[in-house]
């Protein structure tokens, strides 16, 4: 093999070995975010974060959450304008809280929304935040409505 083909691929034989190591050792992380449903959000301040939902059942499959987001709200140009409740099964949204206004002065918030239909036979939902610039990809919260609490939610069923 000549000079000029070993040097050319002696650096890509390199950064192939150093890639396949790096991909390698992904799944051997522990998560710090567990119980967010997409472990690969985005944790910058810049996309909405959910750090607390509670879910009250009001009446026989119907909700109110509360949940409590924190964003860099800069004013009217860049802020967390609505959170949702979905099914992560399907993306369905199954209820949303538009958020009319910035929240600079007050970080983290938290917004309620009432007459939130749950079907029976769903067990978990995820809640998610946006902003008007980024739109979602910030962290979501996972909730099994089948337990009183797990990270960062509570549940309060009607008996």
């Amino acid at each position: 093999m000549n000079a000029f083909v070993r040097f050319r691929l002696f650096p890509a034989a390199i950064l192939l070995m150093l890639l396949a190591a790096v991909y390698a050792r992904g799944g051997d992380e522990k998560n710090d975010f567990s119980g967010t449903s997409d472990p690969n959000f985005n944790p910058d301040l810049n996309y909405a974060q959910v750090e607390y939902v509670k879910a009250t059942e009001v009446s026989a499959g119907v909700w109110r959450f509360d949940v409590t987001v924190r964003h860099n709200d800069e004013g009217w140009e860049h802020y967390a304008d609505a959170w949702q409740v979905i099914d992560p099964g399907s993306a369905e949204i199954l209820g949303e809280r538009i958020l009319a206004h910035p929240h600079d002065a007050e970080q983290p918030f938290t917004r309620s929304q009432s007459g939130i239909p749950i079907p029976a036979d769903l067990i978990q939902v995820a809640v998610r935040a946006k902003c008007n610039v980024h739109g979602f990809g910030g962290r979501e919260i996972l909730v099994d409505l089948a337990r009183k609490e797990g990270e960062n939610y509570q549940v309060q069923r009607k008996r």
